[in-house]
């Protein structure tokens, strides 16, 4: 049921209105609620008249006094109080269509929704949006919103988006921009299709919206082994890595002197497939990006340096840190660093091969249960293990092929510790675990 309401909150406004679980939001205001994107607009107002449909039809008109952004104290259905909006396109690199058969349901949908980037900051193409939706963005000042833009190339784009109506991308973004909202841009490269001179160009192009556009992450192209049927494209290598990373680096320091900062930044997985060294953390701002992948690796780096000396020099017992095969050498070195601050702590780090998507995919982000599973076995590994939480699901203990941090505590014989995936938290989860021994 649309806008139906499956919380209420304990000693919010809600509640003390008589407010139910299963009661329905109609109206505020005389206006229909068609999304989350009108209710947070509705319900900043300081003086509001709603309309409740209860559960057993009745209709309930309610008069509220209130501060301005006082929450109102529910929670809805669905996040976004409708029902999610697919994607209509069919990106020749996109990675739901190089997903095996047999997986559950809700990872074969593509989501494509401007409403779940404000919410939740997923990325989307626009091409799902009409003039109206691009009113309502600007009409409720909402920002910021982050969108694939992989190229702006209007020819190029409906190719690589295989979509007729995808090259208007640009005068879209100008139009944001020039309104005032904030925008985060994404370019998932593919050699020779949208990377060097065209990628070049997308990036000059996205500049001249700046500061609308805030900042732009590059990301090298994702290829499973399941591409049966699909376009014929090819991953980046140590060359053609390297290559990029000398023709952004161009625009780059032009940009930081223009503007004090990169604006187009290329995640980790360039400067590891080229194995050059990872900018100063400087480089990375506010570290904005970190969804993209871009500075993971540095800060991870910060933040095992700032919290090393919290390590309890007194703990002792045996770890198990697993990573994948891009991030293998990177968490090697974290663990050194730490055995060297308390040698009583022995940690042993599993590179576990992607055999389920295929060896090209090497983040330790899209590593399963199973693969994790075989590699404990494969190396008669027993005891606590640590794994960055970005293995999860969100807010889950379950895999992307729902094997469970169960299952992987039942092959270790031992504890599953979920630290946060830039190392944050791994000093005070380190101390705890091994306190406990």
């Amino acid at each position: 049921m649309k806008n139906k309401i499956s919380v209420v909150k304990p000693n919010s406004i809600a509640m003390e209105l008589g407010i139910e679980n299963g009661d329905r939001l109609v109206s505020v205001n005389g206006n229909e609620v068609k999304d989350i994107i009108d209710y947070k607009f509705l319900m900043t107002d300081e003086y509001l008249e709603i309309e409740i449909e209860k559960q057993n039809g009745e209709l309930w008109s309610l008069e509220i006094e209130k501060d301005y952004d006082e929450d109102f104290g529910v929670e809805f259905e669905t996040a976004i109080m409708d029902k999610a909006r697919s994607c209509s396109n069919k990106c020749i690199f996109c990675f739901i269509d190089q997903l095996p058969k047999g997986m559950r349901k809700s990872l074969y949908f593509k989501d494509d929704d401007s409403r779940l980037s404000f919410l939740q900051g997923n990325f989307v193409t626009l091409t799902n949006m009409n003039d109206d939706d691009i009113d309502r963005i600007i009409k409720y000042r909402i920002s910021p919103i982050n969108v694939s833009v992989h190229t702006t190339n209007p020819e190029l784009r409906k190719k690589i988006l295989n979509n007729r109506f995808a090259g208007n991308v640009y005068e879209r973004l100008e139009r944001l921009a020039e309104a005032g909202t904030k925008i985060n841009a994404q370019i998932v490269t593919v050699p020779g299709i949208n990377n060097g001179d065209e990628l070049i160009k997308t990036v000059e192009d996205l500049y001249k919206l700046y500061p609308g556009i805030e900042n732009v992450a590059a990301v090298p192209v994702g290829i499973t082994k399941y591409r049966e049927g699909l376009s014929e494209i090819c991953g980046f290598n140590k060359i053609t890595a390297k290559e990029e990373l000398i023709n952004i680096k161009a625009l780059q320091d032009k940009y930081i002197k223009e503007i004090g900062r990169p604006f187009i930044r290329l995640s980790d997985e360039f400067y590891v497939l080229a194995e050059e060294e990872l900018p100063e953390k400087e480089f990375y701002g506010d570290f904005h990006q970190l969804e993209d992948g871009v500075g993971m690796i540095r800060i991870l780096r910060e933040n095992i340096k700032n919290s090393l000396e919290l390590l309890d020099l007194k703990i002792s017992g045996e770890l198990c840190f697993i990573t994948g095969d891009s991030a293998y050498k990177e968490i090697r070195e974290t663990a050194n660093i730490i055995m060297n601050r308390n040698d009583k702590i022995q940690i042993k780090v599993l590179e576990v091969i992607n055999h389920f998507f295929g060896e090209t995919i090497t983040v330790a982000g899209l590593l399963t249960g199973k693969d994790i599973i075989n590699s404990l076995k494969l190396n008669k590994i027993k005891g606590n293990i640590i794994i960055p939480r970005n293995m999860l699901r969100a807010e889950d203990t379950v895999f992307l092929d729902d094997i469970t941090v169960e299952d992987i505590e039942k092959t270790a014989q031992g504890r599953v510790i979920i630290v946060d995936y830039t190392g944050e938290d791994l000093i005070d989860k380190i101390n705890h675990a091994l306190k406990e021994e």
